[in-house]
């Protein structure tokens, strides 16, 4: 079994975010090895390169602004390394992880979750024990 631990982002590494504040029936994209579907009032982020939505309400409870902008991500997450590659459903879509990528979710439960590389999650987050 494996151990999930509480994490938090480290505070100098802001996202830079958009909401989707559209008339708009969405936005279909291809990434993580499947579709991803964005809603109206979702954000589209720009995570240091790496271009991806967020689910409006995740990002209300997750993301506090520091500028015009520029958002940090302040509420801790839970994460595991993945033992073997699989895939994890998100609220954007299904996303596919390899063995040692990170599997993250922004409550303890492991709900809303999402998986990320370990070189990225060791960059961005710091164990908050």
């Amino acid at each position: 079994m494996t151990t999930r631990r509480r994490y938090r982002r480290r505070p100098d590494r802001p996202v830079t975010a958009v909401r989707l504040d559209l008339d708009t029936e969405g936005l279909r994209y291809r990434k993580w090895g499947a579709e991803q579907r964005a809603k109206p009032g979702d954000w589209l982020v720009n995570n240091d390169g790496d271009t991806y939505t967020v689910d409006a309400e995740s990002f209300a409870r997750s993301y506090r602004q520091v500028a015009p902008g520029q958002y940090v991500k302040t509420s801790p997450v839970w994460a595991e390394v993945a033992r073997e590659a699989g895939s994890i459903r998100t609220r954007e879509g299904e996303s596919h992880y390899q063995a040692g990528d990170y599997l993250v979710f922004n409550d303890p439960d492991g709900e809303d979750g999402y998986c990320m590389p370990a070189a990225r999650f060791e960059a961005l987050y710091e164990p908050d024990d």
